[in-house]
């Protein structure tokens, strides 16, 4: 039979069997012996690509025509690779097939030269380094790797993919016809037009001009589907203005390692805490949503939101008034940025009645001034904003006796009216707590139909999700009730806006918090109406040596 020569001088050949006997005789256990030089015959199995096929052939070599060592995986080159083509009959039946077989020593099967190795090499270092890069260095990666793809695909698929999603209007009359008589093509839909592409650390966001007929709403349904025709992480539809939409696209799930913009710092009465899924920052914004409830089960990242809010509260020029019914646990260690800190049901009630008749002092003052808030005020005449941070709040609203319940009244009817009217004269509630609904007994509802900002974490039942968004919220009742425990600080942002986002705290320990208060403690304003409430701060100790000499004991 002739046999044919095969070229393998620009193909990559790795090992993928190691070298086996090749018997004559199986039963009793006979090699095949080579013709020319009498040594024994072993077949290896090698994997041979070139120009991007790959296919595994067994080759028949004499044990001199390769090196000790083989093993699956190893590079390797095959030198005078031929095939042939055989047919025998065996119990009277015919066969033939393909046999491949390699010269002998030096020319059939040898280790690869540097070069060879250094190639390989440097090919599977490249791609293991982009594996981990995709892993540990996600930005890293989108920026090398899937910003360039993600760019190509939406250039090439963007009409196609908003025509499958039902993205495209008919065009108007004179464009039709334009299309048909002029430049004599067919007409088609069409899709919104492009007016800005701009890529970002985390994503792709690209700005959309809504031909007459689309709104933001259908742009919205479709970002599942889109999401998936461009091969993103996810995709946000933001209305920008009338009849423009912005789509966030995220490279990556950012809320796997939580990474705060670099721009993200607290100012005015801003505060940065979270991060959003589309990569932008969640600020808590006083101006905006001055009242704000905050609901969570245990160790679903609850304090690590609040550590992150009194941690940028306490860089801005505000009073910081902290309500721990907890004996202090949670908020005794910000005692030096603190104005005020009660620690139990009885001192809340007087505190409470207290910023309520400072609420009635800054209304007089707005009504002299002729002023509807504080911002209007001069910087002189303005009075310091204050931030009332409840923790738990269901311990001021619990009584274990009747006794109990004129204190309770106090405290409701304070933070109601506090809720209702204190926005105008820079008094601010930050609600926190695990449940928060009408089973607290009466003015609960009354109270939580006044706190605009919602942010709920895990928790235990759909029921306590619902009661802090279903009412502002309803399509984000799901998204709360699905956040895996595994990934603390996760939580559901809303507003009565009816918009929400998901969001991740990053981590902050209390200690760091602890030290910002303390770095900021000079920022604590003068306010004689809570120094009855002011919490006792220990000094830190001084880093630098003591000026006390020691005096030995002499008798």
């Amino acid at each position: 039979m002739p046999s044919f020569k095969i070229d393998t001088s620009t193909a990559m050949v790795f090992v993928a069997t190691a070298p086996e006997p090749k018997m004559a005789n199986k039963k009793t256990g006979e090699r095949a012996i080579d013709r020319d030089t009498s040594a024994p015959l072993s077949t290896v199995g090698l994997l041979i690509s070139d120009e991007g096929e790959g296919n595994l052939y067994q080759v028949t070599i004499p044990e001199t025509g390769y090196p000790e060592g083989l093993a699956p995986g190893m590079p390797v080159k095959v030198v005078g690779l031929k095939a042939r083509d055989w047919e025998n009959e065996f119990n009277g039946q015919k066969r033939h097939g393909i046999s491949f077989r390699g010269r002998d020593h030096p020319g059939g099967l040898t280790m690869t030269d540097l070069t060879m190795w250094l190639e390989a090499t440097a090919g599977l270092t490249a791609a293991g380094g982009v594996g981990y890069a995709k892993v540990r260095a996600p930005r890293a990666y989108w920026a090398l790797v899937g910003l360039p793809t993600a760019l190509t695909r939406f250039g090439f698929t963007y009409r196609s993919t908003m025509d499958v999603c039902g993205l495209t209007v008919q065009p108007s009359g004179l464009r039709a016809f334009m299309t048909r008589n002029v430049a004599r093509r067919e007409v088609q839909p069409v899709p919104p037009k492009i007016r800005r592409v701009r890529g970002t650390s985390t994503g792709l966001r690209v700005t959309l001009r809504l031909p007459a007929g689309l709104e933001p709403a259908d742009v919205a349904a479709a970002s599942e589907r889109l999401r998936h025709a461009w091969g993103v992480h996810s995709v946000t539809v933001v209305e920008t203005k009338p009849g423009f939409v912005e789509l966030r696209m995220t490279g990556y799930d950012v809320l796997r390692r939580v990474r705060m913009p670099r721009k993200a710092a607290p100012h005015d009465m801003i505060v940065p805490v979270a991060l959003r899924e589309d990569g932008t920052a969640f600020e808590r914004d006083y101006r905006k949503a001055p009242m704000a409830l905050t609901l969570g089960a245990n160790q679903s990242g609850k304090s690590m939101y609040q550590h992150n809010l009194i941690k940028g509260l306490a860089q801005l020029p505000v009073a910081l008034v902290g309500v721990d019914c907890k004996r202090g646990v949670e908020q005794s260690g910000y005692a030096p940025r603190l104005s005020a800190l009660v620690t139990t049901p009885d001192d809340a009630a007087s505190l409470f009645g207290i910023l309520v008749a400072e609420m009635e002092d800054r209304f007089d003052l707005l009504s002299k001034q002729g002023a509807s808030e504080i911002w209007e005020l001069p910087d002189a005449l303005r009075p310091v904003p204050v931030v009332v941070l409840v923790d738990e709040v269901a311990e001021l609203f619990l009584i274990s006796s009747k006794k109990d319940e004129e204190r309770r009244e106090r405290i409701v009817t304070g933070l109601i009216r506090l809720a209702q009217m204190a926005r105008a004269v820079g008094i601010y509630l930050e609600i926190c707590g695990q449940r928060f609904g009408s089973d607290l007994g009466k003015g609960a509802t009354m109270l939580r139909a006044q706190l605009t900002g919602r942010v709920v974490h895990r928790v235990n039942d759909k029921q306590t999700a619902e009661m802090g968004l279903a009412d502002i919220a309803p399509d984000a009742v799901p998204a709360a009730s699905l956040i895996q425990m595994d990934r603390p600080g996760t939580a559901v942002a809303a507003d009565t806006s009816g918009g929400w986002s998901k969001i991740r705290t990053p981590a902050v320990t209390q200690e760091e918090v602890v030290a910002v208060c303390r770095k900021y403690a000079h920022l604590v304003p003068d306010l004689p109406f809570l120094e009855p409430f002011r919490p006792y701060a220990p000094v830190a100790p001084a880093d630098a040596p003591s000026l006390v000499k020691p005096r030995p004991v002499t008798e």
